[in-house]
């Protein structure tokens, strides 16, 4: 599986976007996807997962602010993103899994990230 981000880039403090990451491949029906973040000098956090029947679970830091969701005939997750915050700032990047990766620990398919920066 190969997956693309899109979405990212410059918003103020307060401010929406709306994060896309296709899915290329069979399947994704069937996958675990997931968006995380990550800044210099730190390392990559989960924002957020989504399971194959639609269950989700965030990072406490971005809990009712960022909503996670997948259009399967699409091949398409999204990240939600309100209220966003200076903080939020770092490159965001997908994630895929099936579920023998998931179990076995392994790392399944990232995307090369996309930049969100949120800045007045």
């Amino acid at each position: 599986v190969q997956v693309v981000e899109s979405g990212g880039g410059l918003v103020q403090p307060g401010g929406s976007l709306r994060l896309s990451c296709a899915a290329y491949g069979s399947g994704f029906s069937l996958l675990l996807m997931s968006w995380h973040r990550q800044v210099p000098g730190k390392q990559r956090e989960l924002v957020a997962i989504i399971n194959s029947g639609g269950g989700t679970n965030y990072a406490d830091s971005v809990q009712g602010r960022f909503t996670i969701s997948r259009d399967n005939a699409k091949n398409t997750v999204y990240l939600q993103m309100n209220s966003l915050k200076p903080e939020d700032t770092a490159v965001y990047y997908c994630r895929a899994r099936d579920y023998s990766e998931y179990r076995e620990n392994r790392e399944g398919s990232w995307g090369r990230g996309t930049q969100v920066t949120v800045s007045s």
